[in-house]
């Protein structure tokens, strides 16, 4: 079975969706399940790892899996397979950004789509502050 896949078009040009979804940093600013990161990288890449904070409390492991600069990276939280990000450009100033998640886990959709619509506001702000 597929995953699902939850998308949003963005006002933005690829590299900079990619630069804010990257750095782990700014996960805490748009992602509602991570409150705090620890990784020895501000940018992941393949084979990252490092831990998140969840909103109850529990720090969990996480390694980055397949990553392939500005298209798609994924992960696993806890040794679970976690969401996909993808990214397609649209242009140079419009993208799709989706967000996968595995089949059992379709629930975790109002997450993501809550998580693309931090994005969104983040680079509205970063556009205006240009």
């Amino acid at each position: 079975m597929l995953p699902k896949h939850f998308s949003r078009i963005l006002d933005a040009p690829t590299a900079d969706v990619w630069r804010l979804i990257t750095d782990t940093h700014a996960w805490p600013q748009w992602g509602p399940t991570v409150r705090a990161v620890d990784c020895a990288e501000r940018y992941i890449r393949a084979g990252s790892t490092g831990r998140v904070l969840t909103p109850i409390g529990l720090w969990l492991p996480f390694a980055v899996e397949r990553f392939e600069p500005e298209r798609f990276w994924d992960w696993r939280v806890g040794g679970v397979a976690a969401t996909g990000h993808w990214l397609k450009s649209l242009g140079r100033r419009q993208c799709e950004l989706a967000f996968s998640v595995p089949f059992w886990a379709v629930g975790y959709g109002v997450v993501c789509r809550a998580a693309l619509a931090r994005i969104d506001r983040l680079l509205a702000r970063v556009d205006r502050a240009i």
